[in-house]
């Protein structure tokens, strides 16, 4: 009985491991060559383009010669959310965003409506990021949910979406509120958008019956290519004397290899087998973090101004022009201030009624954003100007400047040129995120260059998928 019970127990683990092999093919090839898509996608075939960012013109260059008050006056608004200068086509308005979150262009000279004038402004940029004045634009549409073109990691909404007719379809997403660049597509990149999308995250899925169910899906798929891979390896640990011996009577016979397949899935499989694991436990804990809903949902933060309040002239504010890239205005503490971004990235914020300066006037705005978001009155522990990416704060979040104001162990980021939560880290986003930049992506070698990196993902999606075809053959042949 106790002689038997270990090859008992070893054929279990072999039949499991055949059994969990096979469940795995098929999402294993799906999953390799849809990855080897994202260098290709993300680096080697990804369009340029002509200018990434947008240089907004100061205060001096602007030159407005009415104040925001009396354009607002001119066209009888009474509320408004917000206000930017912009300028494009040789002239200056004020962008207003209304009650309705619209925005409203008002000629910045003569106080004169501009119709269409965001869907103008946002042909503009788009034309500016892309350093192209004659292309036809084929069609424009105002953006306002993610798509397969159009996905979540872009975080930017509302955007326009501008397709140009070009030979390489090239389509630009911009975003008017900030002047920015979101992202930009052309026929080989939505191609490949698609595939990612359908073979990799399995987005029809959550057509068929919800996101959870996806979810759901892609984690038991996991379990099982991991269940596959550790009974493989349990196999090789109870029987790696016997697969030595025959090679060592293969060797003295000189008989033809007949266990060809299974010998090279052996060994590649254990080549292979950590960065498998890697690969598979942050593909795993990527997943459960979603399952969990981590993320807040917070209600959206609006503000409502009344035209009459603003008794300092926006034209006339304690800062020289030609240092203010930005005017905004934010209600805080039931006062209106003026919020004034320089060259420099610092934010100044000038009380709307008396002129007065207010002293960290961006820590405040940020504290009480971030109260509003997590629905607390805690005070932070402390606020701190982030003004560009890192390891914690990617660039898959868009958003800078941000403030990051942190309690406890939870990192808040906080647009305040915008109002916006752009994210909330905590220690399990931390980790996840940690986990899934170095050990699914590969961020570990960037020291090594963005080429090479990529090239060791691709080595490693095709050793993994080799060792799965190998098995594949060597389960045929037996």
């Amino acid at each position: 009985m106790s002689s038997s019970t270990p090859h008992t127990w070893r054929k279990r683990f072999y039949n499991l491991h055949r059994f969990a092999g096979l469940l795995a093919l098929i999402p294993i090839i799906s999953w390799t060559l849809s990855g080897l898509s994202h260098p290709f996608m993300s680096n080697w075939f990804r369009p340029s383009i002509a200018k990434e960012s947008f240089k907004p013109l100061n205060m001096q260059q602007l030159q407005p010669k009415l104040d925001l008050t009396t354009v607002l006056q001119k066209s009888k608004i009474d509320r408004f959310i917000n206000f930017r200068l912009v300028s494009f086509n040789k002239t200056t308005w004020y962008q207003v965003l209304m009650p309705d979150s619209s925005y409203r262009y008002l000629n910045a000279d003569n106080g004169a409506v501009l119709k269409d004038g965001d869907r103008a402004y946002g042909v503009f940029l788009a034309r500016y990021f892309l350093q192209d004045q004659t292309a036809p634009v084929k069609r424009i549409t105002l953006q306002t949910q993610f798509d397969s073109q159009y996905q979540p990691i872009n975080h930017l909404l509302p955007v326009w979406r501008v397709a140009f007719d070009r030979n390489d379809g090239m389509v630009v997403y911009v975003e008017t509120a900030q002047n920015r660049l979101a992202t930009f597509n052309n026929n080989t990149r939505k191609v490949l958008l698609g595939l990612f999308e359908e073979f990799h995250t399995w987005q029809f899925l959550r057509d068929i019956a919800g996101e959870n169910f996806r979810l759901m899906v892609l984690l038991v798929t996991v379990v099982v290519m991991l269940t596959a891979m550790v009974t493989g390896l349990v196999v090789y640990g109870f029987l790696w004397k016997r697969f030595k011996d025959i090679a060592q009577r293969r060797s003295h016979s000189n008989k033809p290899d007949s266990r060809y397949f299974q010998r090279i899935h052996r060994k590649l499989g254990l080549a292979i087998s950590l960065v498998m694991f890697c690969f598979l436990m942050s593909a795993a804990f990527h997943i459960a973090v979603k399952m969990s809903g981590g993320k807040p949902q917070p209600r959206p933060f609006k503000q409502s101004i009344n035209t009459n309040e603003l008794k300092v002239s926006n034209l006339h504010l304690p800062i020289p022009d030609s240092t203010i890239n930005r005017i905004g205005l934010v209600k805080l503490d039931n006062q209106i201030y003026y919020q004034v971004l320089d060259s420099h990235k610092k934010t100044a914020y000038i009380n709307a009624q008396t002129g007065e300066l207010l002293a960290n006037g961006d820590e405040h705005f940020a504290t009480f954003l971030t109260q509003w978001y997590s629905g607390t009155k805690l005070k932070p522990d402390s606020v701190k100007l982030i003004k560009n990416f890192n390891n914690e704060y990617g660039f898959i979040n868009k958003r800078l400047p941000v403030q990051r104001v942190s309690f406890g162990r939870e990192n808040w980021y906080i647009e305040t040129a915008t109002g916006q939560l752009s994210t909330k880290v905590g220690s399990l986003d931390r980790a996840e995120g940690l986990s899934f930049i170095f050990l699914h992506k590969f961020f570990g070698m960037a020291w090594a260059g963005k080429d090479i990196r990529d090239i060791v993902s691709i080595l490693s999606a095709l050793g993994i998928l080799v060792v799965a075809l190998f098995g594949f053959a060597a389960y045929i042949k037996k």
